[in-house]
């Protein structure tokens, strides 16, 4: 069974599957995912816990051995397998689906990770996994989403913010959310209930916006030039590596190009972007760029991005970080100069 994380709870209620699987790239929500599996089977009476977490020299046979063992103290056990880097690779793979196929009645195998992409998704333990269990999907909460999933948050504690409330706590807590659910916490401790005014906010909130490459390439796909340069000085600021934001904006540039060439070639833009082998997270933004960017804008962006790897390495002019800036600038002036004179 596969469902997403807002549903879980809903399925937790009706009975306890003897798996599950829960993936995303917010770590807060897939905690919180996590958390709520773990409570329901408490109530069922899974007193006992059992973590892994592979790495280098991993034994996957300790959870084999684990899934077939009774509980220490007789009673019903949580075995919880971690997998940050989301590859279990060959070894891992055959324990999991091994786990799944012959389920221990008194356990319950729990396994959080990343998102996972590309042909993970046909991998044989996957498949096994989501007959025998569950699939929770956690999917990420973008700028169109956050207000009103600090609304929803907030709520919780009986408080609630006006616009201009809202719009100064988003900007402070953008792409970070295990920051904002502290930030959240905090105004629950600080700040009375009921509605809150931009003052009372801003005198206990912090600026904990994080951003990271993928943040700044969005905005820059989304021609939300505003966005794209707070999230690049935020991105200077925390002293991250040009080379590596250039990494993912000029991959992100050279996909739209090939998407746009297909297009012209009179390709749906659908097969453009399966044939450029998009990831399904960052199709939406993809599809819609091909469409507000000329070629021209875009080809020149690339050819941008290659002064800008250079200059980053020293071997040609011009500063990095201003440059990231004049690019965005150009590709949205250069777009909507040639719109307006079709």
């Amino acid at each position: 069974m596969q469902l997403r994380a807002e549903q879980l709870e809903a399925q937790l209620s009706k009975n306890l599957a003897s798996t599950y699987l829960i993936h995303g790239d917010e770590p807060l929500l897939v905690l919180e995912a996590a958390d709520a599996v773990r409570a329901a089977a408490r109530k069922r009476g899974y007193d006992e816990r059992e973590v892994f977490v592979p790495g280098k020299g991993f034994d996957w046979r300790d959870l084999l051995n684990s899934g077939s063992n009774l509980s220490l103290f007789g009673g019903k056990k949580i075995v919880e397998l971690r997998i940050p880097s989301g590859k279990p690779g060959i070894e891992g793979s055959d324990a999991n689906a091994r786990c799944c196929a012959k389920p221990n009645p008194d356990n319950l195998l729990l396994v959080t990770m990343p998102r996972p992409e590309g042909p993970f998704w046909k991998a044989a333990w996957f498949m096994a996994l989501s007959a025998s269990g569950v699939i929770a999907e956690v999917q990420s909460v973008d700028l169109a989403r956050l207000p009103d999933w600090l609304r929803s948050r907030l709520a919780r504690n009986g408080q609630n913010v006006d616009s201009d409330a809202m719009e100064f706590l988003v900007d402070r807590v953008e792409g970070n959310l295990l920051a904002a659910h502290q930030e959240i916490q905090k105004l629950a401790l600080l700040a009375p209930r009921g509605e809150l005014d931009i003052e009372t906010v801003r005198s206990a909130v912090a600026t904990v916006a994080r951003f990271d490459p993928y943040v700044a390439s969005d905005a820059l796909l989304a021609g939300d030039m505003k966005r794209y340069v707070r999230a690049i000085d935020g991105l200077r600021g925390e002293g991250e590596s040009p080379v590596y934001v250039l990494a993912i904006l000029g991959a992100d540039l050279l996909t739209l190009e090939r998407v746009q060439g297909l297009v012209a070639e009179g390709r749906p833009v659908d097969e453009a972007i399966d044939v450029s082998r998009v990831w399904k997270r960052r199709q939406p933004a993809i599809r819609a760029a091909q469409r507000r960017f000329t070629r021209a804008a875009v080809r020149a962006a690339v050819l941008h991005a290659a002064r800008i790897d250079r200059a980053s390495k020293g071997a040609g002019p011009g500063e990095p970080w201003d440059e990231f800036v004049s690019l965005g600038l150009e590709l949205l002036h250069e777009s909507e100069s040639a719109r307006a004179v079709e």
